[in-house]
């Protein structure tokens, strides 16, 4: 597997790096999402048959971390395209191929992604929301919390759970909510982070669906719902190595300009030293991404699920190190408004905890790939 990006990355690379630049730290993230749209970025990784770009995640993710390294990320982006756009484009009908992708594409549609729930969290097997059958509908009850950008979405990928026919057993299934369908409401949650992107608790009481809103084959289960959760994961990876890569370009700008006694503060090994080992890690964890991605667009789901956990773990420990460091590189200023930096160090816990926390990676890795005994 090669590790030097293509001349087409490169260059994709180089082009959403300079959008990112021309609207910078304070930017507007309506008139942010509306150029990307224009460019093709926000669809570059969905079917060409479908108005998209016809790449994969690897073109997607490296979308994401170029916006975020400029200081302008677009957290949608794990949302709309990368998970609700991949599951429709893999498993859709026709129909909703036609609907739904050539919108998310081109920008004019967005889609949220609803999975967390206020006891499960993300552990698909204890999802409390359920759908059940009424003629030619579907009925969903449920809640679900921490679901970002349900106000400016359309309408929403919810996963809930059906009953086997044969086993009895509830299993996930995916259903495609409109924002105004009745019994659909949303809560806005009172976060200390500051986001361009809010987040909401919805509620379904008894909401009537029709039939064509189950996205897929009703019996395939988790297969659908990981071909959506591996990308969020490669997806928020690379949110996590853009916002270190801002952060340490920042530090590094800093220590290179800022002298003490004739002397730029970068010289001393006490400063330079920790802002090369964050960059190191950032570059590490990149490269696991990548792996991640390109796994995952070859079809290789299982690997695929295994470099994604590694992946997101990996990003979201080298981010909020490199965070840290640069905070403290620029001593008081780094709480500054000035510099911009402040605000990242609530920001990067983010990328520990979501959409999976460190430690539930860390028990994927040791049971999944170590093959070490569970504990629960």
């Amino acid at each position: 597997m090669p590790t030097i990006e293509t001349d087409e990355h490169k260059a994709l690379r180089s082009a959403v790096a300079a959008l990112g630049k021309r609207h910078g730290r304070a930017y507007d993230r309506e008139a942010l999402w509306s150029e990307a749209a224009k460019l093709g970025y926000l669809g570059v990784n969905l079917p060409e048959a479908y108005g998209g770009g016809g790449g994969g995640i690897s073109e997607l993710s490296i979308v994401l971390e170029e916006l975020g390294a400029a200081g302008c990320p677009l957290l949608m982006l794990v949302v709309s395209p990368a998970i609700c756009g991949t599951v429709i484009a893999r498993f859709g009908t026709d129909a909703q191929k036609q609907h739904w992708l050539p919108a998310l594409a081109d920008g004019t549609r967005l889609m949220a992604f609803g999975i967390t729930e206020p006891d499960a969290g993300s552990n698909s097997h204890r999802i409390t929301t359920t759908a059940h059958r009424d003629g030619d509908n579907w009925i969903l009850n449920g809640r679900k919390v921490f679901i970002s950008g349900v106000d400016i979405a359309d309408a929403t990928l919810v996963v809930g759970r059906t009953e086997d026919a044969r086993t009895g057993r509830l299993k996930p299934c995916l259903f495609i909510v409109p924002r105004d369908t009745p019994g659909f409401t949303r809560r806005p949650i009172d976060m200390e982070l500051n986001a361009a992107e809010k987040q909401f608790e919805l509620t379904l009481e008894e909401v009537r669906l029709p039939a064509d809103a189950l996205v897929g084959d009703e019996d395939a289960g988790l297969l659908q719902l990981f071909a959506g959760l591996n990308p969020e994961r490669i997806m928020t990876a690379a949110f996590a190595i853009g916002m270190g890569r801002y952060a340490l370009a920042k530090a590094v700008e800093y220590a290179r300009d800022r002298q003490v006694w004739d002397t730029p503060i970068g010289a001393h090994q006490a400063i330079a030293h920790p802002l090369a080992q964050a960059h190191i890690d950032l570059e590490l964890a990149r490269l696991m991404m990548q792996k991640a991605a390109r796994l995952y667009d070859a079809g290789d789901d299982m690997g695929a699920g295994e470099a994604a956990n590694m992946a997101k773990y990996a990003a979201g420990e080298a981010c909020v190190k490199a965070v840290d460091q640069a905070v403290h590189t620029l001593g008081g200023n780094g709480l500054t408004r000035e510099f911009g930096l402040a605000s990242l160090i609530t920001a990067a816990r983010v990328a520990r905890i979501a959409p999976v926390s460190r430690e539930m990676i860390l028990n994927y890795v040791s049971h999944q790939t170590l093959g070490l005994p569970k504990s629960y």
